[in-house]
């Protein structure tokens, strides 16, 4: 198959929508017909970046590699899968001109919510629960909470200095930790210690 991909199961899918709406980012190189998948993330996260490389393990480039940042000061770790028509379709879903935006039928399931939280999940406080989805605009914010009410939690949008997040409510922490607990990985459980 060289670099390219055949198809994808819906673990796979699930994990790659939870990484777009996250740290992860969908790319077509010019010249290149299709997208591929990058995932990059702090030398910190290695046992997640491992963990998402075994699940896109047979769709993958090459293993994770540590990489320097510009400065030096950040080392990241990272890998790329391989180019696919599927991650083109999602592309086409989820980047209008080059930049990564919400579509307006996004459908969340646990997985795909646990993997987003990973990536861009926080607490503060012992009862405050955040998406830090703030790189979205007020009409896609309110899109997430669609999405996210379907999912039986309720969201809504908070502000964080000049820029906004979502931010759960408290009636939904119980539903939105016992969801979590099921589909994070152990490294990442400090995450949801509500």
């Amino acid at each position: 198959m060289g670099n390219t991909v055949g198809s994808l199961t819906q673990f796979q899918k699930s994990v790659i929508i939870g990484s777009i709406l996250g740290d992860g980012y969908l790319r077509i190189v010019p010249k290149r017909k299709n997208a591929f998948l990058e995932i990059n993330h702090s030398f910190n996260q290695k046992d997640y970046v491992d963990w998402k490389y075994l699940v896109l393990k047979d769709v993958s480039a090459s293993p994770p590699k540590m990489r320097r940042g510009n400065g030096h000061q950040r080392i990241a770790y990272r890998f790329y899968t391989k180019q696919s028509s599927i991650l083109t379709a999602i592309y086409r879903r989820f980047y209008q001109n080059g930049k990564k935006t919400i579509p307006q039928n996004i459908t969340l399931d646990p997985i795909s919510l646990a993997v987003w939280f990973m990536d861009d999940g926080s607490k503060c406080r012992k009862s405050d629960v955040y998406l830090n989805t703030q790189k979205f605009n007020a009409d896609e914010q309110k899109i997430l909470i669609h999405s996210l009410r379907k999912l039986g939690l309720e969201a809504a949008i908070n502000k964080d200095k000049i820029y906004f997040r979502l931010r759960f409510r408290k009636s939904s922490l119980p539903k939105l930790e016992k969801i979590l607990q099921k589909n994070i990985i152990p490294s990442m459980k400090y995450k949801i210690e509500l």
